[in-house]
């Protein structure tokens, strides 16, 4: 009977975990072109939330959304701007560090057009395997002032902006994540936010 109950609870964590998801937020479309805008930081801090690092979104209304699900129209030159405010974690895998998938081959990092991060400056990654998309993401110097500590985050504490573009395919749903181990008491980075939709992975639903 015990071993019974055990097992149960077991299957209800599993089952709650891999289907529980956020509300999905929609693209700012104008004049043919979809306008998404996210962030991340180092710590959502909102109880009873784990206080996990974390993207967020803002949706049509300015309001930033915790969710990681993203609706996008198909067919269609979508452009990030991505507001950074975590500190550097460094790639395992320097390929990474290559911007790779979006429009033109570069991304604009603080204004500027990058090919190529420093691997050591790396944050966070925004990759998006099916598309071949991935940009990396700078982090914010360890001495920056006025650093964020919970999300959602403002602008005027310290971040890096990265703003770039990529063509969203026919429909479907496409799986992102981030590809550097940041997840702060999980064995070696991983596990935690970097697998659960919602916080360092999610989807992109394009129809």
């Amino acid at each position: 009977m015990v071993l019974a109950v055990l097992i149960a609870a077991v299957v209800f964590y599993v089952a709650d975990f891999l289907t529980a998801a956020p509300a999905a937020v929609s693209a700012v479309t104008q004049n043919g072109t979809a306008h998404l805008t996210l962030q991340t930081m180092a710590s959502y801090g909102h109880a009873p939330d784990p206080d996990w690092v974390t993207y967020m979104a803002q949706d049509q209304n300015g309001n930033w959304q915790h969710t990681t699900i993203y609706k996008l129209p198909a067919h269609t030159l979508v452009t990030v701007t991505l507001y950074q405010f975590d500190s550097a974690t460094g790639l395992r895998n320097p390929f990474l560090a290559q911007v790779r998938g979006t429009q033109g081959g570069f991304a604009v990092i603080n204004g500027k057009p990058v090919t190529v991060l420093n691997p050591d400056l790396a944050s966070h990654t925004f990759s998006v395997p099916d598309l071949g998309v991935s940009v990396p993401l700078p982090g914010v110097p360890s001495n920056a002032k006025n650093t964020c500590t919970a999300g959602p985050c403002s602008l005027s504490m310290a971040h890096t902006t990265i703003q770039f573009g990529f063509m969203t395919p026919g429909p479907g749903t496409y799986r992102w994540q981030c590809f550097v181990p940041c997840a702060v008491g999980f064995y070696f980075g991983n596990g935690g936010p970097m697998q659960t939709i919602g916080w360092m992975s999610g989807e992109l639903e394009v129809t």
